[in-house]
């Protein structure tokens, strides 16, 4: 019997059909590449990326690391990105110790804190988040200004921002400083939940982690020392002086609001994902916990809450995702994140496709990023086999 013509085969159709569209697809990116470089040319616009080597001409309001006009785009942009990632930790943090506290009372018995937590997701879920970022950017606006600041103790409140008290160190060292200190805490995260630490025994894991945050505090404690003035304090308090106010660490407007913004505003999911995922453990677990004689507090730190954090981690992953692309909405305020370098640089330049590409390639790596750390987490602490539900 003769062999069939490969045209009737069922696979040979397919894979010419998807390479077909494959070179289809390629052919309209080369057309619209090669369409763009020529009406670019018309216009006397060049291409390409060299303009990242070329110094910005304007300043940014916030910057982790010193810069100046001088400085290149490439070093702006970084700077940026810097920007980003510090407000998506400080308000990913915020958010998730918000979002427990809201998420513990809505599933409490009291009806009194059930309540006040209902109200808050209701409020603060249901405004959109740009509107919530104007309301907090007025009322920092409306704060008197640094002769008449308000006086929190240690702390002074103005229309300028927040001044806090820091350590009295070169602003370099105090940068290092925290990085070694978040550095050793994210080792030690990683000790507790990586697998390849799953055969140790816990109070020796307890022990190594309790180590690296330890070597962490020492390491930040002998930079503090090699670096802080011989003579004065160790604590660099804001004082007033005239109309502006010296001394402690200065919180702009702009980077309080935008993160108040995302903390109170992330906060309302997260809670709302904490009750579903306390609501995920299954009676019988609670009460099998109670039969062995467990405490109430051991039930809910051995039993409850670990369960709970199972069910509820991978809607966490898409609710961290959404909260770093919000740190966008700085733009609205003035505040120097990526999103607004870019749009700066893209006014000054004019390179607007690869700028784009740069904006979009960045929020790419840093949410793949997030993502791949937390579905790795997820992985680490999953029980093969086991059903979270059945919530009677």
């Amino acid at each position: 019997m003769p062999a069939a013509p490969l045209w009737r085969s069922r696979t040979t159709r397919s894979l010419l059909l998807q390479g077909g569209f494959a070179l289809a697809l390629l052919a309209a990116i080369v057309a619209a590449t090669l369409t763009a470089r020529a009406n670019l040319s018309a216009q006397g616009m060049t291409s390409g990326f060299d303009f990242l080597w070329t110094s910005t001409g304007w300043e940014m309001n916030f910057t982790l690391l010193p810069a100046a006009p001088t400085d290149p785009y490439w070093w702006f942009l970084l700077l940026g990105l810097l920007n980003t990632l510090l407000m998506g930790l400080i308000g990913l943090g915020g958010a998730s110790v918000i979002g427990l506290i809201v998420g513990l009372m809505r599933s409490g018995r009291n009806p009194a804190a059930r309540f006040l937590a209902t109200l808050y997701i209701e409020l603060f879920r249901n405004l959109p988040l740009i509107l919530q970022l104007f309301f907090w950017y007025a009322l920092a606006n409306a704060l008197p200004n640094p002769r008449a600041a308000l006086d929190l103790g240690p702390a002074l409140l103005s229309s300028r921002g927040i001044y806090l008290p820091g350590l009295a160190v070169p602003y370099g060292a105090a940068i290092v400083i925290a990085a070694i200190l978040l550095l050793g805490l994210a080792l030690a995260i990683r000790v507790l939940a990586a697998r390849r630490f799953a055969r140790m025994e816990p109070v020796p894991r307890r022990v190594l982690a309790l180590s690296l945050v330890l070597l962490a505090i020492l390491a930040s404690a002998a930079i503090a020392l090699a670096t802080h003035p011989p003579g004065t304090g160790w604590l660099s308090l804001p004082q007033p002086r005239g109309l502006r106010i010296d001394g402690g660490i200065r919180v702009q407007p702009e980077f309080a609001c935008l993160a108040i913004a995302i903390m109170t505003y992330g906060g309302a999911y997260v809670g709302e994902i904490v009750r579903g995922g306390f609501k995920a453990v299954g009676r019988g677990q609670l009460e099998a916990a109670r039969a062995l004689g467990l405490s109430p507090w051991q039930v809910f730190s051995r039993v409850r809450l670990p369960l709970a954090f199972r069910a509820m981690l991978p809607i966490l992953i898409n609710q961290y995702v959404w909260l770093i692309k919000a740190t966008t909405l700085g733009i609205a305020v003035g505040f120097s994140d990526f999103f607004m370098v870019i749009a700066s640089s893209i006014t000054h330049s004019g390179q607007t496709l690869e700028l784009i590409g740069i904006l979009m390639g960045g929020f790419l790596v840093v949410n793949f990023s997030l993502a791949a750390v937390l579905n790795r987490l997820n992985r680490a602490i999953a029980l093969k086999g086991h059903n979270t539900g059945g919530a009677a």
